[in-house]
């Protein structure tokens, strides 16, 4: 009997160990699975939080700016100022030089130019003259070099990395060479009305592997344009003067060409905006129609975008904006008399020397209003609509609010 009661209490005790463990453990488990719930809460919150940041962020409407930096600057009569990557390039016919955010002069180049030709390329910027013989060769940060062509210059285009290729004139031969930033010719290349036809514009890809050239040339009576890519690297080597492709359009006449990125070309004619992709061997990937004058082009990032005069009369121009990576194609009105067109990141920014309007690539306005003074040039600075303004006496950067 004892033995029992023994028994018992024993095994009592071992339940009420056995039920403060299953007890401890439920504790733990539940524990943990609040800390979850708690971390899950706070994450839910947190993405609510940058959804609704984002949500105010695109929707919001600005309609001042605050002025949160400014450099005096003292401009020459006759100079022109050009964005060059995040800097200001500013050129005339005696000579250019290069000015950061902050009014701060990073190079300077003297010349005597009559009548100053260029090519940019992202921060590198080729100079000369039309029908001179002199090329300089500069970045944002320095000058980097000096081309002296045996023939005189029509036509200019320069990669990212430095190089040079110009259009020269002679007698009945016109050449299109290929320089690095010391003046060495890389490559030598020419072109004949009678054969080929006339290179009407010329562009090099960022990256300095392909050159794109447009040439006009009549063929039984008919007008033709060739669109003809070269490739400097690897794979050219493996073709005939490195053309590794060729595309032909009757009818039209070509005068705008550009590499948007080192896989992404266009062409833009008369009546016909026409896309190229591919980084060593471009091929044809789409052609937008168009039956009305175009009067001017933009581009940057993924995008393109062309002028024209409105359709409709309630609005004076009409902009089409091309998505080169979804194909999209949209429609934009504006009165705004402008001097210039960019596009920032999924917007693109419309202004004049005394007032500026802002789109989004989705069709909101974000901005419209007017400069306290008269602006030369404007600059994005990042992507938070802050921008430089370049005007006769100062460089304010600006934040819109």
């Amino acid at each position: 009997m004892a033995d029992i009661r023994s028994y018992m209490k024993e095994k009592e005790k071992r339940e009420k160990k056995e039920r403060r463990q299953i007890d401890y453990k439920e504790k733990i488990a539940r524990h943990k699975l609040s800390s979850v719930y708690r971390i899950l809460l706070l994450l839910l919150l947190a993405a609510a939080f940058a959804v609704f940041a984002v949500i105010r962020y695109k929707g919001h409407i600005y309609t001042e700016y605050d002025i949160v930096a400014t450099s005096p600057r003292e401009v020459i009569s006759g100079t022109t100022d050009i964005k060059l990557g995040s800097s200001i390039l500013t050129y005339s016919k005696d000579g250019a030089h290069c000015t950061d955010a902050r009014g701060n002069v990073t190079w300077n180049q003297t010349f005597e130019i009559q009548d100053v030709i260029l090519a940019t390329n992202g921060e590198t910027v080729a100079i000369g003259e039309y029908n001179g013989r002199s090329i300089y060769i500069a970045d944002s940060q320095k000058l980097l070099g000096q081309i002296s062509t045996a023939m005189p210059i029509r036509q200019l285009a320069v990669s990212a990395t430095g190089n040079v290729t110009a259009v020269l004139a002679d007698t009945d031969i016109t050449w299109i060479n290929t320089y690095d930033s010391s003046g060495e010719m890389t490559r030598e290349g020419r072109s004949r009305m009678d054969n080929s036809g006339y290179p009407m514009a010329i562009s090099v890809s960022p990256d300095g592997e392909l050159l794109m050239v447009a040439y006009v040339y009549v063929d039984a009576g008919i007008l033709r344009t060739n669109i003809a890519f070269y490739n400097f690297g690897l794979v050219g080597a493996n073709y005939s003067d490195g053309l590794v492709s060729n595309y032909s359009y009757t009818d039209m006449v070509i005068p705008c060409i550009g590499f948007l990125d080192d896989s992404t070309a266009f062409a833009v004619g008369d009546n016909r905006l026409t896309i190229f992709t591919g980084a060593h061997k471009p091929e044809e990937a789409a052609g937008h129609l168009y039956d009305r004058e175009i009067r001017s082009v933009f581009y940057g990032g993924k995008y393109i975008g062309l002028v024209f005069l409105s359709d409709n009369n309630e609005n004076r121009y009409q902009i089409k904006v091309y998505d080169t990576e979804s194909g999209k194609v949209k429609d934009f009105y504006f009165d705004l008399d402008y001097t210039d067109i960019f596009f920032g990141k999924d917007n693109f920014v419309i202004y004049n020397e005394t007032e500026c309007q802002i789109l989004t690539v989705d069709g909101r306005e974000k901005f419209h209003g007017n400069f306290s003074k008269a602006v030369r040039l404007m600059v994005p600075v990042g992507n938070t609509y802050k921008y430089m303004l370049m005007t006769d006496d100062s460089i304010d950067t600006i934040q819109l609010k």
